[in-house]
């Protein structure tokens, strides 16, 4: 495993992060996600992403029973607060200094830990002052509960006013959490060159385009039984990437992974973690094997041939558009 600095701070992490949106307490029983997370601790991961909203806070009580028993100082968890949870009132949701704040102690009993490592905005939050938002931050900081500060899917003039805030009331916002592949690039043109100017690194989220990038879905074919893109409850996050086209285009980098050694998934993380400012791609895994095959993508490097011909075959089906980095206008 390979480790880099997050942001301007002295915070390393793994270049896999694990994270458990989308299986654990939901697609996954809960031995089986155990068992996953011992084998991504076994490949050398140390760094763990989750979420409250994840299964409705389920998510992390087996995140925190899977950590148990490990040296706390050798892992970094990170979590994240926004989205509506518990019985979803009027005050579960959002960025509010009460929401943050009860939604930090819950999260806390929940992981079985005294502190987060990494504590983000799951979303930014048109409905609350920003500076109420950071201010709240700033206290959990002071107080020890957090360590470093991060955000998730903010556009570039948020996180400008955000680190502007983060620097007046003296803590650390040093990363955003943004969606980010071969197929989907809209940060690229304006949340990585202010994130660079200002000292933030990425933590990516679906480097593998929700798996149609390991090339499992085929052109002209009925999604395979029991995955994402054939699960109602899941599809409708992956339909962009599921055109004809784009799924023949995917067929057609096979034989760039061929030539490298690569499975698939195995070239689509690397192929993100050749950007400086990604300091880490977020993998998920229903099973251990997937979590251990998907780790080997750390410390590869590719040439600048690899990357134009990925350029060239993907072509007219990458997503550049930066106005597709949004939150929602009002809260859920």
């Amino acid at each position: 495993m390979e480790f880099r600095y997050l942001g301007n701070s002295g915070l390393k992490v793994s270049e896999i992060i694990y994270g458990n949106w989308l299986t654990h307490a939901s697609q996954v029983e809960d031995n089986q996600a155990i068992k996953t997370v011992h084998a991504a601790l076994d490949a050398g991961i140390t760094t763990y992403d989750t979420a409250d909203v994840y299964a409705n806070q389920a998510a992390e009580v087996v995140m925190g029973t899977a950590l148990k028993g490990q040296r706390r100082e050798g892992i970094e968890i990170f979590t994240k607060v926004y989205w509506p949870v518990a019985e979803k009132g009027p005050n579960d949701v959002g960025l509010s200094r009460k929401h943050i704040f009860e939604a930090l102690h819950g999260s806390l009993k929940r992981l079985q830990t005294d502190y987060i490592d990494l504590y983000q905005a799951h979303r930014f939050d048109y409905e609350t002052p920003l500076e109420e938002t950071m201010q709240a931050f700033a206290d959990l900081v002071r107080q020890g509960k957090v360590h470093y500060i991060g955000v998730s899917e903010w556009n570039a003039e948020q996180i400008r006013a955000g680190k502007k805030l983060a620097d007046q009331l003296g803590f650390q916002l040093i990363s955003n959490q943004p969606q980010y592949s071969m197929l989907w690039r809209v940060i690229e043109e304006k949340v990585i060159p202010t994130s660079q100017e200002l000292g933030l690194s990425q933590i990516v989220w679906s480097p593998i385009a929700q798996g149609v990038l390991t090339g499992k879905y085929l052109p002209g074919a009925n999604a395979p039984a029991g995955s994402r893109a054939a699960d109602p409850k899941t599809s409708s996050i992956i339909e962009k990437f599921m055109s004809d086209d784009v799924l023949t285009k995917v067929q057609n980098l096979r034989p760039i992974a061929a030539d490298l050694g690569l499975e698939m998934g195995q070239l689509a993380i690397a192929w993100v973690l050749q950007n400086q400012n990604v300091a880490a791609a977020i993998v998920g895994a229903s099973k251990p094997e997937q979590i251990t095959e998907n780790s080997k993508a750390a410390g590869v490097k590719l040439s600048a041939d690899v990357m134009k011909k990925i350029d060239e075959i993907l072509s007219d089906s990458i997503v550049r558009d930066p106005e597709l980095t949004q939150s929602p206008p009002t809260r859920p």
